[in-house]
């Protein structure tokens, strides 16, 4: 293949490419972009085989595994990143590792590549919040604005979070949103009349649905609050959980405590996210602390409603009538109203859908020219 058409690589930075957020992000833009122009590979810190590695495989991009930070330290982290940067002539480095980001950016830095990105997907990094932490925190932030040359986020808190209230008030990030494709959600590619039955879940029994990594941000339990209180006031309903994680024992060991677990399917790490979205009756984001909420946005694509605590950015809201914030600090009443509603709630259509997600720019195929720009690819 001679120079003119071998495509350019960019390596991204990631904690490990399972069904996260931002990992699901990087898929959506590795599955739409021009492959010929552009190919992506990516670090991983698990030793194991995670759940988009053979897809990266089968799209031309190739996975490094490497030790975490706090295995190698600094030094020994920084000088690994750097081995596997000068193997291959990269466009450009991009991290998504949050406050880890300027490691990343600078083992790119000492291997000569001009473009070095750090991106922000969290509004908090769970370290709390006080002296220590926030000293921590200045000194990560410090090492970004020396070692990167790119600074984007999933919304402005996340921009805050990461680069500081200087960098907003400075505009010296880009926001770079955090499309999907919309026709894999749309109720008319798919047929999920299979799921209730696979489920063992009566027709017409309601569902509240949850995806995500079972974390302490992710905040499962406070969803088991709510089936349980709905089950004591003699609800017919029955929840979804998707996931995995290292709190998915702890979730477990709660439901069976509450006396609920019979009436919780726990499903694992799952590829039809599509048709179990259109499946939930209610979808639940009770997010602790969350920087966009991509889930937020496949919900609504679904068509089905999506009840979020306030810490989810308003920018998913599409304006499509399906989505409202409350806080965690309301009552758990407040949120079952919520659900009640929900379930009275007619759909949009998919033609109403599509046209919203192209007018707020979360469709992928727009924000593929986004990230192209940003590696300098036209």
């Amino acid at each position: 293949m001679n120079k003119s058409t071998t495509p350019r690589r960019v390596l991204h930075i990631v904690s490990a490419m399972k069904r996260g957020g931002a990992e699901t992000l990087l898929m959506n833009v590795h599955r739409n972009l021009d492959r010929s122009k552009i190919q992506f590979d990516y670090v991983s810190h698990l030793d194991e085989k995670c759940d988009y590695d053979d897809e990266i495989n089968l799209l031309g991009g190739r996975v490094f595994r490497i030790k975490s930070l706090g295995q190698l330290g600094p030094l020994g982290y920084i000088n690994e990143l750097k081995r596997i940067m000068l193997q291959t002539n990269y466009t450009a480095v991009h991290a998504h590792t949050d406050y880890q980001t300027g490691f990343a950016a600078f083992a790119a830095k000492r291997a000569g590549i001009h473009k070095r990105i750090c991106h922000s997907h969290s509004n908090n990094w769970g370290k709390g919040s006080g002296f220590k932490g926030k000293i921590v925190l200045k000194t990560l932030q410090a090492l970004i604005k020396y070692a990167a040359t790119d600074y984007c986020a999933c919304s402005k808190d996340a921009a805050r979070f990461l680069f500081g209230e200087s960098w907003i008030e400075k505009n010296k990030f880009l926001l770079l949103k955090n499309g999907i494709d919309i026709s894999q959600f749309t109720k008319s590619t798919s047929d999920n009349s299979n799921i209730r039955q696979e489920l063992d879940i009566a027709s017409d029994t309601k569902i509240l649905g949850h995806v995500g990594r079972f974390s302490q941000s992710k905040n499962q339990k406070f969803l088991l609050m709510i089936l349980k209180q709905m089950l004591d006031d003699g609800k017919d309903v029955m929840a979804i959980l998707v996931g995995d994680g290292p709190c998915l024992q702890d979730v477990k060991d709660e439901a069976r405590r509450l006396g609920i677990f019979e009436h919780i399917r726990f499903v694992g790490v799952r590829q039809d996210i599509p048709s179990l979205m259109r499946t939930f009756d209610v979808f639940l984001f009770p997010s602790l602390f969350e920087g966009f909420g991509i889930v937020a946005l496949e919900a609504q694509a679904s068509g089905t409603p999506c009840i979020a605590s306030d810490v989810v950015s308003r920018s998913t809201d599409l304006g499509l009538g399906l989505i409202s914030f409350i806080s965690l600090e309301e009552h758990i009443e407040i949120w079952i109203k919520e659900i009640e509603k929900s379930f009275m709630q007619i759909r949009p259509d998919d033609q109403q859908i599509m046209s919203n997600f192209s007018k707020s720019g979360y469709d992928i195929q727009q924000n593929i020219e986004e990230w192209m720009s940003v590696y300098g690819v036209i």
